[in-house]
């Protein structure tokens, strides 16, 4: 059993699980707000007003109570715990297949980041469904399992994989684009830092950075993402379809500026960027190269 548990990939697992436990307690409510302002806008009209991360908390909590910001967590736990222990895991055993000992070359880190998002991503799937439709408040869900039983039964087992696609094109580039970022900008610190008490922090905030970069880059895949797993039926084609005629529409019935067009747009794309968005403060935060 100690041989077992000291295995350099079950160790991954088991910090990446930890890390993964104590990111998803803490920023859950980001989560659900992020959640709530990407289905909220798909049903913006021409016109109408912008939908701002605290008035969607502030909702929450009136109609939810406090504890209604931790909606969710459960599937989350769920689907965290073991993904980031899978995507650690993976990732360690990548790179010391691919690798060994040495450090990654920037096109080798995309490499190794969207190969191990792409394994824990598929096999977390059903999870992620699950916890995105308790998150948007349109289901009414009692736990985990009842979810899964009812997708299965109403939908059939497909609706559990549906937005594959979309995560796909949402977590492999972010995950790539997360580790080159962290990687880089980590290796270019200076030796004095590295080797100092303040290393930690430093780590953090290249982990902070490399994690914005990411976010900033794959966020209308994830507002894409969102929209398909709420609504099953919607394919990742027409909801790329659906997003752009909204945000069309708004530009077009909109009396701003033609600045003030390309800001609203942009809004609608990006706006839930504001809640620091939380795959930057899962598990990869932490991630040691």
């Amino acid at each position: 059993m100690e041989t077992l548990l000291a295995h350099p990939a079950i160790k991954a697992f088991m910090c990446g699980s930890l890390s993964g436990t104590c990111s998803t307690l803490l920023f859950q409510p980001l989560d659900l707000v992020k959640t709530r302002l990407q289905t909220l806008q798909s049903g913006m009209q021409p016109g109408s007003g912008r939908v701002g991360m605290m008035s969607v908390l502030l909702s929450v909590v009136r109609t939810e109570t406090l504890v209604g910001l931790w909606k969710g967590v459960f599937p989350s736990f769920v689907r965290t715990i073991p993904g980031v222990g899978i995507y650690f895991s993976t990732y360690h055993s990548l790179k010391q297949h691919f690798l060994q000992d040495r450090r990654p070359g920037a096109v080798q880190a995309v490499m190794l980041g969207g190969g191990a998002r792409t394994v824990a991503g598929v096999v977390m799937l059903p999870i992620t469904v699950i916890k995105t439709r308790f998150e948007c408040g349109r289901y009414s869900y009692v736990s985990v399992c009842g979810a899964l039983r009812s997708v299965c039964q109403t939908e059939g087992p497909a609706a559990l994989f549906s937005g594959l696609m979309a995560t796909l094109l949402r977590d492999v580039p972010f995950s790539g684009i997360y580790v080159m970022f962290y990687s880089q900008t980590k290796a270019s610190l200076p030796q004095e830092i590295s080797s100092s008490p303040s290393a930690p922090l430093a780590n953090f905030s290249c982990g902070i950075l490399a994690g914005v970069l990411a976010s900033v880059i794959t966020q209308p895949a994830d507002v894409v993402k969102t929209h398909v797993q709420v609504k099953p039926q919607l394919r990742t084609t027409e909801a790329i379809r659906s997003i752009y005629v909204v945000a069309v529409s708004l530009l077009l019935h909109s009396d701003l500026s033609r600045q003030k067009h390309s800001d609203h747009i942009f809004f609608f794309l990006f706006s839930p960027l504001r809640n620091a968005d939380s795959r930057a403060s899962s598990g990869e935060r932490f991630l040691a190269l």
